[in-house]
């Protein structure tokens, strides 16, 4: 073998997955690890535990959950309060977090989600987020339907006849609503959009109740979108994604049908950037 083969083999060689990586079984997995990342993960979830309510809830050893978090301890991930006697998550597992969370792309992520959704409900999906007070869409997946609603990357759209606009407008604290719905004109596109402003606070009321919105055709006549928000790290809606399609495929009584892959799509979409939904 000469110095160039060599130099491939070694290049092979250093790739991050083994031959057969996609062989999820009991071989290739390390039960010890496994359980402390169970022991990690259930940690996260609550305010603290003491060692015997975690081993007594999880179902093991409070010998082996011990183990566990002295190692986990050793790493940052988990600490001890020994006045309260309480284990909590540990500073480290933040930075890890912090780290997913700045390689983490909106638009990447949410391309796998809107073609999902696409194809449950036959129209098109769009991803916008809010700026400036308007919506800027940001990225969109076609229906394969002749009749299709189309708003390319970098249109913006006004928030109050926008299905993704009023998503995010109903998730917006008072001071901020206010201050967004005062920096545009609450202009009327169509019969249907909503100019008068105690009226889109009640539907935004609405909104925010059921966990989604509708844009009647407020914005173009014979078309009609259902969107729902997307939530970061904090609780806080970063974005929206909706479909849009005609009336004749997108009707009155099809709205609670389609609503649900939109708000489903938009909790996976939220747990795939690290966000955090509401209840």
């Amino acid at each position: 073998m000469n110095s160039r083969d060599n130099e491939i083999s070694s290049t092979r060689k250093a790739r991050g997955r083994p031959r057969g990586w996609d062989d999820k079984t009991a071989q290739n997995t390390i039960k010890s690890l496994d359980r402390a990342m169970e022991v990690l993960e259930y940690l996260s979830e609550t305010q603290g535990k003491a060692l015997s309510a975690l081993s007594a809830e999880m179902g093991q050893a409070p010998a082996t959950v011990y183990r566990v978090l002295v190692t986990l301890e050793g790493r940052g991930l988990v600490e001890f309060d020994a006045g309260e006697q309480i284990w909590r998550i540990g500073p480290q597992a933040f930075v890890i977090g912090a780290r997913f969370l700045r390689r983490t792309s909106l638009v990447d992520r949410a391309r796998p989600v809107m073609r999902k959704l696409m194809e449950e409900t036959g129209e098109t999906a769009n991803l916008g987020i809010e700026k400036e007070g308007l919506v800027l869409f940001l990225s969109q997946v076609e229906t394969h339907a002749t009749i299709r609603a189309f708003f390319p990357p970098g249109t913006l759209s006004p928030m109050h006849a926008s299905g993704i606009g009023k998503a995010l407008l109903a998730e917006m604290d008072d001071e901020r609503l206010t201050r967004t719905l005062a920096s545009h004109n609450i202009q009327a596109f169509t019969d249907h959009t909503i100019t008068d402003l105690a009226q889109l606070r009640e539907d935004l009321v609405r909104i925010r109740y059921r966990g989604f919105s509708v844009d009647d055709e407020e914005k173009n006549l014979g078309m009609r979108c259902i969107a729902a928000p997307i939530f970061d790290v904090n609780g806080e809606a970063v974005a929206g994604i909706s479909v849009s399609g005609p009336v004749s495929r997108v009707g009155s009584g099809d709205i609670e049908r389609l609503s649900a892959p939109v708000v489903e799509a938009a909790q996976v979409l939220s747990l795939a950037i690290g966000g955090r939904v509401p209840t």
